[in-house]
């Protein structure tokens, strides 16, 4: 089979490495701190759980649900809150996962090498993600959980792994854990955040992700043309499977969010199955789909294996 690339994805060293040192050059122009750049102590940031700024935002998949629709104003406004904060602790799980795998892939790298450098400004940044992250967990007082327990044992044991048996694969994990969530925090910037203090620590991530999120797809462009025909066969099928998966723990209530919050299955499966819940799963992804697209990723099967996961949509992404 033969594959056409896109020609602006074809490798190109030279390209590669001045956009690598163009993004290690702006983490020491712009970056965060996650004490010093946000006022935890302003009593404007306070959280308080029956704030009815907490209320999910209309494109949360269990503001579809007629169950959620009916509670008080304040469990709302609870159920919102445990949402964030939950979304904040997978966050900085997932981002604990990856920065042990970028620190073992630039182990690795000779003298010289550009992504060096940028690979330990990720490193430090999603650092300071993490704390921030925490910091508003500990700070809601709410009984949060992240990733299942199986997912977690998955990624030490096979996701981590990737960075060194297959590179590429490891960092459209990468994407996959990272693009959604860059999306729904986009979405809500746009439309307005209700409390200073989510907004300002959704300001400082998707600053700072977007250079994350520019170097995964710029090495995924110089390095999968170079992969033989087998590799590229297993990143067309492993891709929609991770990020069906990836996508999923992102955006959706999980079991153990529903037992937290009282919320009966059957609704949690309502919310996950909307047509709200379903689009915004494809838009999610959609930049990755595209760019798996330019890579000549998909195929028959693959494209069958996106739509098995839910993840395809022909709808146009706005970001």
């Amino acid at each position: 089979m033969t594959v056409t690339l896109n020609p602006t994805d074809r490798p190109d060293p030279a390209g590669f490495a001045a956009q690598v040192e163009r993004l290690s050059r702006q983490s020491v122009d712009k970056h965060f701190d996650a004490y010093e750049d946000v006022d935890w102590d302003d009593a404007a940031m306070a959280i308080d759980p029956a704030d009815p700024r907490w209320v999910l935002w209309d494109t949360d998949p269990l503001t579809a649900t007629d169950w959620y629709r009916a509670q008080p104003p304040e469990i709302q406004a609870r159920i919102g809150l445990s949402r964030v904060a939950v979304g904040m602790r997978t966050g900085w799980e997932f981002e604990n996962v990856l920065q042990r795998g970028l620190l073992s892939y630039a182990y690795r790298l000779p003298n010289g090498r550009p992504e060096f450098r940028f690979l330990h400004h990720e490193v430090a940044e999603e650092s300071q993600h993490t704390m921030m992250f925490q910091e508003f967990v500990n700070r809601t007082g709410l009984p949060v959980k992240g990733l299942p327990v199986p997912l977690k044992l998955l990624a030490e044991a096979a996701v981590i792994p990737l960075n060194r048996l297959f590179p590429s694969l490891f960092f459209l994990f990468v994407l996959g854990g990272e693009d959604p969530i860059d999306h729904v925090q986009r979405q809500r910037l746009r439309s307005g955040v209700a409390h200073p203090l989510v907004e300002r620590i959704m300001r400082i991530h998707v600053t700072e992700e977007a250079r994350h999120l520019s170097f995964a797809r710029r090495y995924l462009k110089e390095t999968v043309p170079a992969l033989g025909w087998g590799r590229r066969q297993v990143l067309a099928v492993a891709t929609p499977a991770l990020l069906g998966v990836m996508a999923r723990q992102m955006l959706f209530p999980s079991r153990s969010f529903g037992r937290v919050n009282h919320i009966p299955p059957a609704v949690l499966r309502d919310a996950r199955r909307s047509p709200q819940g379903r689009e915004l799963l494809g838009q999610s992804v959609a930049k990755v789909r595209r760019l798996c697209g330019d890579l000549g990723l998909l195929n028959p099967v693959s494209k069958t294996l996106w739509r098995a996961f839910g993840i395809w949509t022909d709808t146009p992404t706005a970001n």
